[in-house]
Parts: structure tokens; C-alpha cells; sequence
């Protein structure tokens, strides 16, 4: 396994019916604070496509301690506040990369 692998979050959330597109502008606002983070390698929002009102948030981070950090601060704390009103449910699944194949 190499240290220069992410340390990667899955984020499986549901969402309240009908309050998708809202969802969507609110998780774009808060994204780009949490990708603007130290450690915080990128992320992506994706729509399920066979689950209605369900979204999948992936995000790599240089390594673990740069996400707890993110994970105990006071900003994450306003960015669940700000999503709140859109979720139903969710859980969330931490992992290390130890295989990443680049396409073409």
C-alpha cells in the first residue's frame, strides 16, 4: 500500500422528495468550501440512477487525520446545518485507496 493513495469517504444520502434541485445548489456551495480544505483532495455528488432521491458524495483526502480534522471543525459543523433541511438518511463508509488505475 502506498501513502501517496487517498484516504476516501463515501457518502450515501437521501434526500426529501421533490427537494432535489435545491439539494444539488446547496451541496455545490458547501462543496467548494470542503474542497478548498487542507488535505482535501476533491470530491464528486452523483445522482443514484436507481434510487429515487438518493445521492452519493465521494471524497478523497491526503489521509485520515486531514479528514477528522475537517470532520471535528466548526465548518463542518455549518455545512451539515445547511444540508440538513434535505436529508431523510444516510451513512457514511471511510476507506484507503490501496489500487487506483487511471483511464485513458
Amino acid at each position: 500500500m502506498s501513502d501517496s493513495l487517498p484516504f476516501r469517504v463515501m457518502l450515501r444520502m437521501e434526500t426529501v422528495p421533490g427537494q432535489g434541485a435545491e439539494f444539488e445548489k446547496v451541496w455545490a456551495e458547501v462543496g467548494a468550501g470542503i474542497a478548498a480544505w487542507p488535505g482535501c483532495l476533491g470530491q464528486a455528488l452523483a445522482r443514484s440512477a436507481d434510487e429515487e432521491d438518493v445521492y452519493y458524495v465521494v471524497t478523497d483526502w491526503a489521509d485520515a487525520p486531514s479528514f477528522h480534522r475537517f470532520e471535528h471543525s466548526a465548518e463542518h459543523v455549518g455545512n451539515r446545518r445547511r444540508l440538513q433541511p434535505y436529508r431523510r438518511g444516510g451513512e457514511m463508509r471511510l476507506s484507503r485507496v490501496v489500487c487506483l488505475l487511471p483511464g485513458e
